[in-house]
């Protein structure tokens, strides 16, 4: 009877033991920080510079009344498409097409006058020959007649001028291209110094931005641009950098630089606010690294030359069920991703999702593996 208790007491004890280990391996499980991981890999990682700007039509032409006086009519509006030559706006132009008038009558006047010169010419010129009037008479006559004629061609010359002056009071267009604006309405009083239209040529367009010193020697005329308009989201437009100023702002120390975009379909506005992203290089054969995975430090590097501010770039990698912290060495980042020189291995297990809530050698257990971005 003593031995059957002694073997169910031992029993006992076996069964409470292992019931207290598989308890302590449960807990131990329990504790294992989840985590995602992604496979360290290869790549090539593009290199760009952003900037921000306003679309612009590359040719802008504002049109101007040469005559001072009030708007009669407009032909055209805001977003007609018009020929070179073809008539925008007409001014009244009184005091011009009175002076038409005035230039008419004289006109006219020289002319009866010239008709009777000529006629007593003629018939002056003819008695001279017969010997019926003297030198002086007919040289008279002769003066008289040249000063007529004269008159004449002055008064079609001033004629001529003032149907000139009257093409001005029909405003025409300079160039071929679309109205982009009416600054005024009919009966507004024109003005040389105040433009009446817009005109535009939209088929390609430019964006204009101010490039700091540092970044100027990145870029180059030939480049490929890419172009981010908040009206077109799903959208992007590819332009080239046509032209990079000679100079820079002494105030600013930056220099203008312009992106030229083609716009067949007439998307692109001038106004619109565009993101300019310019690609100026590619990073190949390199480690990747999301740039969200990333915990980043800064810290004060004190040196004789003075301090200096140092950021550091740390990730997490699982390896034997363990977080393990390295610091990166890195070449390169955009806003997506980093390209890094040393601190990882291709096919590491890198963390990307909970690596803000875990240690160097903090236990981890993987939930999820994703690909690569």
């Amino acid at each position: 009877m003593k031995r059957i208790l002694s073997i169910g007491c031992v029993v006992l004890v076996i069964s409470v033991l292992l019931g207290c280990a598989t308890g302590v391996e449960e807990k131990e499980q329990d504790v294992r920080v989840p985590v995602t991981v992604q496979t360290v890999t290869r790549g090539d990682l593009e290199q760009s510079l952003t900037y921000q700007g306003d679309i612009k039509a590359r040719v802008e032409v504002r049109v101007f009344s040469k005559i001072p006086d009030r708007i009669a009519r407009f032909f055209v509006k805001e977003g007609d498409v018009v020929k070179k030559g073809e008539p925008l706006a007409e001014i009244y132009a009184t005091s011009i097409r009175q002076g038409v008038r005035q230039a008419r009558a004289a006109l006219s006047a020289a002319e009866a006058q010239h008709s009777n010169m000529k006629e007593e010419f003629q018939r002056s010129e003819r008695l001279f020959k017969e010997g019926a009037v003297s030198q002086q008479q007919y040289d008279q006559v002769k003066t008289q007649y040249k000063a007529a004629k004269a008159q004449l061609e002055q008064a079609e010359a001033g004629l001529q001028s003032a149907k000139e002056g009257l093409k001005d009071a029909t405003v025409t267009s300079p160039i071929q291209g679309v109205v982009g604006r009416r600054y005024m309405e009919a009966g507004d009083m024109a003005s040389p110094g105040m433009p009446l239209i817009l005109m535009v040529q939209m088929d390609s367009v430019e964006i204009r931005f101010d490039v700091t010193e540092n970044d100027l020697g990145k870029i180059k005329t030939g480049q490929t641009a890419r172009v981010h308009i908040k009206s077109y989201k799903d959208k992007v437009f590819t332009g080239k950098v046509k032209r990079i100023s000679p100079v820079l702002d002494p105030m600013t120390r930056m220099a203008t630089v312009k992106v030229h975009i083609d716009n067949p379909e007439g998307l692109l506005r001038s106004g619109m606010y565009a993101k300019v992203e310019i690609v100026t290089g590619i990073v190949e054969n390199t480690i990747l690294v999301p740039r969200f995975a990333t915990l980043e430090n800064t810290r004060l590097n004190r040196e004789s030359s003075g301090n200096q501010v140092v950021k550091e770039y740390h990730v997490f990698v699982v390896k034997d069920s363990l977080a393990e912290q390295r610091t990166l060495d890195i070449n390169y980042i955009n806003h997506v991703r980093m390209a890094v020189d040393s601190g990882l291995q291709v096919g590491e297990k890198l963390i990307v999702e909970g690596q803000n809530n875990i240690k160097d050698q903090t236990p981890v257990k993987i939930v999820k593996e994703e690909s690569e971005l």
